[in-house]
């Protein structure tokens, strides 16, 4: 599909040379018949080469994700956790008090969190405190320190989505009869919601949870743009823009890779949380 698009990776504004522009390619194999550059491509990636990056002189894809991936994985980490650490008490109070104000509260703050976009978080957040407050800088990286409001921003989305999974799925486990039986019994409350409700309520949280791992250690472009994070979803998107064939296919195969890893996980995981699902 990038190949299909006019121009290539070595044409920009200024003209080039015909002469020059028949050097570059030949040296990178560019001129070579699409299925031929397509079957070496193969055999590099078989071997873990991902090739050359065709517009960061001297880098090669391996050292891109390399040096880029890191700094991705740990704003997503820690917007992971934060959407984790709200989401799921959120669904739990959700249900419990369903229908009562703190039910109505969680689910207004869910909707808004699923509707409003990341980059007007990002904004209001850049705002209030690196602008107005003074509390953080923004514009470049600097390590842990300048990865909280961004990693704020990537978890508001998966925050409010992971509250309706779990607030959905405990009102259903609830009306269930061991449940019922659960209570007759003489459990305590908590035990009731802690050990027996939720284990079967997180069910859909955890299947959710696989892409979510993937695309949230990725990057975000428009956050790493917004907060000048150095991150592997802003090299993706501008190799599109330079028609870096080398990167853009190189990160999706990165990104396909965790994509399926981590729903491998996922499945393992549901066979542990639910007896009825059986491995063979």
């Amino acid at each position: 599909m990038m190949r299909a698009i006019p121009g290539g990776p070595f044409t920009n504004e200024r003209a080039i040379p015909d002469f020059v522009l028949e050097k570059m390619n030949a040296r990178y194999g560019l001129d070579q018949p699409l299925y031929i550059q397509y079957g070496k491509y193969l055999m590099n990636v078989l071997r873990l080469d991902l090739g050359p990056s065709y517009r960061y002189e001297g880098m090669t894809v391996n050292e891109i994700i390399a040096s880029s991936f890191p700094v991705s994985a740990m704003v997503g980490g820690i917007a992971l956790v934060l959407a984790l650490l709200v989401g799921i008490p959120a669904g739990i109070v959700s249900a419990l008090k369903h229908d009562k104000w703190q039910d109505r509260l969680s689910m207004i703050l869910a909707t808004l969190g699923v509707t409003v976009p990341n980059f007007v978080i990002a904004s209001i957040l850049v705002y209030i405190f690196a602008w107005q407050l003074g509390l953080v800088t923004v514009g470049f990286w600097e390590g842990l320190s300048t990865a909280i409001l961004p990693a704020v921003t990537l978890a508001g989305y998966p925050a409010a989505f992971i509250s309706r999974l779990v607030r959905s799925g405990m009102l259903e486990v609830l009306n269930q009869d061991y449940i019922r039986t659960a209570y007759s019994k003489g459990l305590s409350g908590r035990r009731v919601i802690y050990v027996h409700a939720l284990k079967n309520a997180v069910i859909p949280v955890v299947s959710y949870l696989a892409p979510l791992t993937a695309g949230i250690l990725t990057g975000s472009f428009v956050i790493e743009q917004v907060f000048g994070v150095p991150g592997l979803g802003t090299f993706f998107v501008t190799s599109i823009t330079n028609r870096d064939y080398t990167t853009i296919m190189g990160v999706t195969i990165f990104y396909s890779a965790l994509l399926i890893g981590f729903n491998l996980l996922a499945d393992l995981l549901l066979a542990v949380i639910d007896p009825r699902i059986k491995l063979r």
